[in-house]
């Protein structure tokens, strides 16, 4: 007996390689996405009685390119239109590169970003526009209005349906991989509420994987799949049993998954071999002597601190100079850290504050500390953030009077 939960799990596994194929045969995001739509729901009628068939993805392209015809012809007042049809009918059957078109159309430096993010999830992921809205924290009605936005610029300025020719590839490509990397951040720390989003890191592993499979000799690419592999693999540790937050230097770094740190060390090392540094897997190999360490205190920091001089190098950016100098406060102690980080332009950004409280605590500026911590704590709208920053400053000893 096919379940419902089954056809789901093929949904979601399916969804981006259908409405590709469909896409490159219609040129149309919309009817394929209704095409692909209506063969789910055939599916939800026919497989619990019929059985899954041997192939579900191919069953699944087959009927919503059945649909789209049908459609069509329904449609049809013009000769152009049965033509158009057959060449829907004959169209060949899922390459590879649909999936990567698909990619780069969503993620189109035309758009804006968050229309990326969205576009992202709901042709490659297959989430319903509810389920986006709840993961992006904005309402179902602002992130419609949001997707048929993005789906008509793509449409009105014959936004190209093609992979980027190589000169522009590397620009293209850096662009897909910071949604991917957006959609993962947003499920490790969400933007509010609870700590942590599996639902959003799973679906941001899954499309980096299916971006590493098409696209094997990029090693940013893999470098991005390890960063989020290593960094997923400690999220058993990131809260205790009342859900509140554990930094890392508290974590059980038994409740690690170990299988996943592996694979991410394998990744780490093949970026290696290929001597092409990029942030992804600067950031990655940063993870990986994280993980590598089997306590706080035996981290080798001398090496990470090595790696963020290798990042702000190839990516500079304030918030590398602040994650350096958390680095560099271990291994010189917080005072200099703090000197790192006080010129930082990051007044709003609540972990700069969270940052430097935490080098106050360490320097015995307490008074200081409580004030920073108050700040962060108010910059936050991540619950168990709050929590922990506001537990902190109440841990503190109490300011001089």
């Amino acid at each position: 007996m096919v379940t419902g939960q089954a056809i789901e799990q093929v949904f979601r596994e399916e969804y981006g390689r259908a409405v590709s194929v469909l896409v490159r045969a219609l040129g149309d995001i919309e009817l394929a996405e209704e095409a692909v739509q209506e063969a789910f729901t055939a599916a939800l009628q026919r497989w619990p009685e019929d059985g899954t068939p041997p192939s579900p993805a191919g069953w699944i392209i087959t009927t919503a390119r059945n649909h789209a015809i049908d459609r069509l012809r329904r449609e049809a007042k013009r000769a152009e239109k049965h033509a158009e049809a057959h060449l829907i009918y004959n169209a060949p059957a899922d390459p590879p590169d649909d999936r990567l078109r698909l990619i780069f159309t969503a993620c189109h430096p035309a758009l804006a970003r968050h229309a990326q993010v969205a576009l992202t999830l709901r042709l490659l992921g297959g989430l319903t526009t509810a389920e986006i809205a709840r993961a992006l924290l904005i309402p179902e009605p602002t992130l419609a209005q949001r997707l048929v936005r993005a789906k008509n610029k793509i449409r009105d300025a014959g936004i190209p349906y093609r992979i980027p020719r190589d000169s522009d590839l590397p620009d293209r490509l850096s662009a897909v991989l910071a949604v991917l990397y957006l959609i993962f951040n947003e499920g490790y720390t969400a933007s509010s509420g609870p700590l942590v989003r599996d639902d959003l890191c799973t679906e941001a592993i899954r499309l980096a994987r299916m971006l590493r499979a098409l696209m094997p000799d990029e090693p940013e690419v893999a470098g991005l799949l390890a960063l989020m592999i290593l960094s997923a693999a400690r999220r058993p540790a990131r809260v205790d049993r009342s859900g509140a937050l554990v930094p890392l230097p508290d974590q059980d770094r038994s409740t690690w998954d170990r299988s996943a740190i592996a694979e991410g060390h394998r990744l780490v090392r093949e970026c290696l071999r290929r001597s092409r540094p990029g942030p992804y897997q600067i950031q990655a190999a940063i993870n990986a002597v994280h993980t590598d360490a089997p306590t706080a205190a035996a981290t080798d920091w001398p090496q990470i601190v090595q790696l963020y001089d290798q990042l702000l190098a190839v990516s500079p950016a304030p918030i590398v100079e602040l994650n350096r100098a958390v680095a560099v406060a271990e291994v010189a102690g917080p005072e200099a850290g703090l000197r790192l980080i006080e010129p930082l332009p990051l007044p709003k950004y609540h972990v700069f504050h969270a940052v430097r409280a935490d080098l106050l605590r360490r320097a015995g500026r307490t008074e200081e500390a409580a004030a920073a911590y108050e700040t962060a704590a108010g910059l936050t709208a991540n619950e168990t953030e709050r929590d922990y920053l506001l537990t902190q400053r109440a841990g503190l000893a109490a300011p001089n009077q």
